[in-house]
């Protein structure tokens, strides 16, 4: 997937971005709404594959994880084995519908997304609370 690792960086150099950090998800959260009225419908796929390789890409490099394709080819970031993040459907809600669906907010729920993925679940299958003990003792 060393395609979208390049288009990252090409977004990084083409918005003189410093880095793959926070502060560049906040810039690219200002770039977008200044931008999104615009991009014109024909340009909105690229706009969205570009952005979130970028995006995708300061998730990775802050929080770890990896580039993914899903078993329906669905491309995203795995991290920690169980959170799955697409980071281009945030760009695009962005830019269809303005900041209340930030890139910035993915960013910060990050922390909290992997810390719900740390704690055991439960099995299903064991019922609670358990019916009483039967002994066998006379």
């Amino acid at each position: 997937m060393g395609e979208l690792r390049s288009a990252a960086e090409a977004v990084r150099q083409n918005l003189n971005f410093s880095s793959f950090d926070g502060v560049a998800v906040s810039k690219l959260a200002e770039f977008i709404d200044r931008e999104r009225a615009s991009i014109k419908q024909e340009a909105l796929t690229g706009a969205v594959n570009a952005l979130g390789c970028f995006l995708g890409e300061c998730i990775i490099r802050s929080f770890g994880g990896h580039w993914h394709r899903d078993a329906s080819g669905l491309v995203g970031i795995q991290i920690a084995g169980c959170t799955f993040i697409n980071p281009f459907s945030y760009v695009e809600r962005q830019l269809e519908q303005g900041a209340a669906e930030c890139v910035m907010v993915l960013f910060q729920s990050v922390p909290t997304r992997l810390a719900a993925a740390a704690v055991p679940r439960r099995r299903t299958w064991i019922p609670v609370p358990l019916p009483p003990r039967r002994t066998t003792s006379p």
